[in-house]
Order: C-alpha cells, then sequence, then structure tokens
C-alpha cells in the first residue's frame, strides 16, 4: 500500500505488536506507543489455538512458532478428585486436519517476541503513556502524559481493558469483577512429561474451581492457570504476589497429581489475580479511530482465546485497510463487521463456561460429566470445551467476505 496512510498504535501489547507485523508487511506506515519502558510480557503461558495459527503463518512466523512452540498430544478433562478422563479430543494429529492449522502451547513472551523482533526500532515509542485521542477534520491525535502527540491518519487502541483510547471514543466504563479469581506459576522441569503431568491440555474440573495444566517452552516448562470462586474482591494486576501455600490451601482436597505439581512452584514467582469482565460493545470505531483486542472485547480465560482474538483482530483490521484504499470508513466498518459478532460470542461464551467449569452440586456434576463422556462416545474429535466453531474460522480469508459485502451492499 502507499505511503499516504499513516497510522498510530496506541499499546505494544501481543496485540499491538501483531497489528504492527501485519501493517508493515502491507506497507503501511505505522508508529507503535508502549507505555513501558521496554518490552516484557509476563511470564505466562498462552494457548495459540488452530484459528490464531493460521493468522500467525500468515504473518510469516509458522517456523519461529514450531521452534517456541509444544504441541500437545490431546485436550482432557478431568475430574478434581478422581483424575477420572471426562474427555479425551485428540490435537496433535487431529488440529490440522479438522482445523487447517495445528494447537500451540507457547511462552507468552515467547510469542510476544516474535511478533515485535522485525518491528523497526524508530518505528517503536517507549515511555509513552496515551491519555486519550482528538479527532481532527484532517487526523486524529494522540496526546500522551508528557505532553507530547502524534498526529495520523487513524489512532488504534490496543491498549487493553482499562484503554484510555476507549474511555476517549465512548466514555469511562469500568470492567466488572466476575467474583472469579486466578492464580498462575510456571514450573521448570528437566524432562517432560513428567509421570503426573500428561503431554496435554489438562481442564481439572471441580466444585467452583477449575486448573488448567500445559507444557510451554518446548517441554521445558509447566504452566499453570488455576482458577477459583470468591466473595472477596482481588488486584486484577497480573504480578501481585501470591505464594504456594496460599495455591495449595484453595486446592485442598484436590487429586495427588495436581498437589505433588503445586508443590514444585516457586513461592516467589507464583501471582494471583482477579478477573474481569466487560459486556460486549455496540461499536469499536469512529471515522478515524478504533479499537483492537481487550481494549474491544476483554473476555474471561475460560476459551483461551484474549490472544488468539487479537491477532485475529490485528490480521483482519490490516486486511481492510488494504482492501478499503483511500476510504477509512468503510475499512473501519468492515473490520467490525466481521470482528464485532465473533468477538462478542467467544466472550458471551468464555462467561457460560466459566459456570459450567464450577458446577458444585453432585447431580450438576454427575449431569455435566455424563453429557461430556457421551459426547465422546459420539464423537471423540469433539472438543470437549465445544469450540469446534472458534477453531474452525479463518481470519486469513476475510477478504473474501468483504467482496461479499461489497457485492450485496
Amino acid at each position: 500500500m502507499s505511503d499516504q496512510l499513516r497510522v498510530g498504535i496506541i499499546g505494544g501489547g501481543i496485540g499491538g505488536v501483531a497489528l504492527a507485523r501485519a501493517l508493515a508487511r502491507r506497507g503501511i506506515d505505522c508508529h507503535l506507543f508502549e507505555q513501558a519502558p521496554a518490552f516484557g510480557e509476563v511470564g505466562a503461558g498462552v494457548q495459540m489455538t488452530p484459528n490464531a495459527v493460521k493468522v500467525l503463518k500468515a504473518l510469516g512466523l509458522g517456523a519461529e512458532l514450531a521452534r517456541i512452540g509444544f504441541l500437545p498430544e490431546a485436550m482432557v478433562g478431568l475430574n478434581w478428585e478422581t483424575a477420572d478422563e471426562l474427555f479425551r479430543t485428540p490435537l496433535k494429529v487431529a488440529c490440522p486436519v479438522n482445523f487447517g492449522a495445528e494447537y500451540y502451547h507457547v511462552h507468552r513472551a515467547d510469542l510476544h517476541g516474535i511478533l515485535a523482533k522485525d518491528l523497526p526500532a524508530d518505528r517503536i515509542t517507549f515511555n509513552a503513556r496515551c491519555t486519550g485521542v482528538e479527532e481532527q477534520e484532517d487526523g486524529v491525535l494522540a496526546r500522551f502524559d508528557d505532553g507530547s502527540q502524534f498526529k495520523a491518519d487513524l489512532i488504534v487502541g490496543a491498549d487493553g481493558i482499562h484503554s484510555p483510547v476507549r474511555a476517549s471514543l465512548w466514555g469511562q466504563d469500568e470492567p466488572q469483577f466476575t467474583g472469579h479469581m486466578c492464580w498462575r506459576a510456571l514450573v521448570p522441569v528437566d524432562q517432560h512429561p513428567l509421570p503426573f503431568v500428561g503431554p496435554n491440555a489438562a481442564f481439572w474440573m471441580g466444585p467452583k474451581a477449575h486448573v488448567v495444566t500445559y507444557y510451554v517452552k518446548g517441554g521445558k516448562a509447566v504452566n499453570i492457570v488455576a482458577v477459583t470462586e470468591t466473595a472477596d474482591w482481588v488486584e486484577e494486576s497480573w504480578t501481585e504476589p501470591s505464594s504456594t501455600e496460599e495455591l495449595l490451601a484453595a486446592y485442598e482436597g484436590w487429586h495427588e497429581n495436581l498437589i505433588r505439581l503445586f508443590k514444585m512452584t516457586d513461592p516467589t514467582q507464583t501471582f494471583k489475580w482477579g478477573l474481569f469482565d466487560h459486556d460486549p460493545m455496540a461499536h469499536w470505531s469512529t471515522d478515524r479511530a478504533t479499537l483492537l483486542g481487550d481494549a474491544a472485547h476483554p473476555m474471561l480465560p475460560f476459551l483461551s482465546q484474549g490472544a488468539a482474538m487479537a491477532i485475529e483482530d490485528a490480521y483482519v483490521l490490516a486486511e481492510a485497510l488494504v482492501h478499503f484504499q483511500g476510504n477509512l470508513p468503510a475499512a473501519l466498518q468492515a473490520y467490525e463487521n466481521e470482528r464485532r459478532p465473533r468477538t462478542s460470542e467467544v466472550q458471551l461464551q468464555a462467561r457460560e463456561r466459566g459456570r459450567s467449569y464450577h458446577l458444585s452440586t453432585p447431580e450438576e456434576l454427575r449431569r455435566r460429566d455424563q453429557a461430556m463422556r457421551e459426547a465422546q462416545k459420539k464423537d471423540p474429535n469433539a472438543v470437549g470445551i465445544r469450540a469446534e466453531w472458534i477453531y474452525q474460522y479463518d481470519a486469513t480469508t476475510c477478504a473474501d467476505r468483504f467482496d461479499t459485502a461489497d457485492a450485496t451492499a
């Protein structure tokens, strides 16, 4: 594309750097602003499901993803107390056949690193805290807390759940505490798989709580995500300190395999945070500004789609800007038409999984577990968390849907 369009990206997380990479590959001038003094994603795992992997490959990162990632054998649902299998869905062999791409487990910092590694240093500004945006007749202005400004044709808010860009465009809308809190920890291992942690995406489901474990860094570490319900508000920060003892106390009585793994956590590297939520938005865009990732659609982690949705957003927005050259409102409308219905449904379905994972009465548990076993018998390839519709989507074909929309307009 020409040099005429200038894009400012507010936020250098996974969504922001994915957009910067997608724009750069299309020859679109962009500048990324990050409030931190340097890139530094937190030490946590992230699941790159087939829908996201399709985009990463289209961005030229297939080989890099294979280098940093881990291919789980299966997705396995387990009873919290007995470790009985509720379902076992093949992933390593089945996902490329069923969904057109692999299913990877990666470390978030590694994923961020491959997305950001080719971005020119002169197109990134650190220590840049955006305070808001202002649309003008001939462009849009991003303002920063040090008094500096950046004028562009388009500003994209990829600045997270507390997005100043969103607040500027649509007013302040504070996220709501969901009553869920989450622990995260990373356990380095000398060899894998451990005898008590299979090479799978394991979902342990129990009363008012669940735990997800999986390998990252090519099998060199086990990522732990442990969610429980609480009446007490918990700080949202991913770096709120916790401890091995606090984690163990919350899961007293759970299966010995989990307890054994929890005891291996580093108490100084065990963190907790509260889970906050927003209702789906009615609009993301104005004539010269739009939102991406958590700024547009923060979602609970129960379908492992937060990073995946941001990566999809980035690809579709870049594609729309190319497709509708010179017509920015049309490009932003096409972007929203493609993305908002999908991300809204993922948001709502993630909420529902938070309920179904945490059923607590014996009768509710029996019905859910039986339903999962019956579904497994009918179709061994069915994803136990019912996410096939998410994985089948291919953002890289979005331009075909733009064309269809044009023809029917």
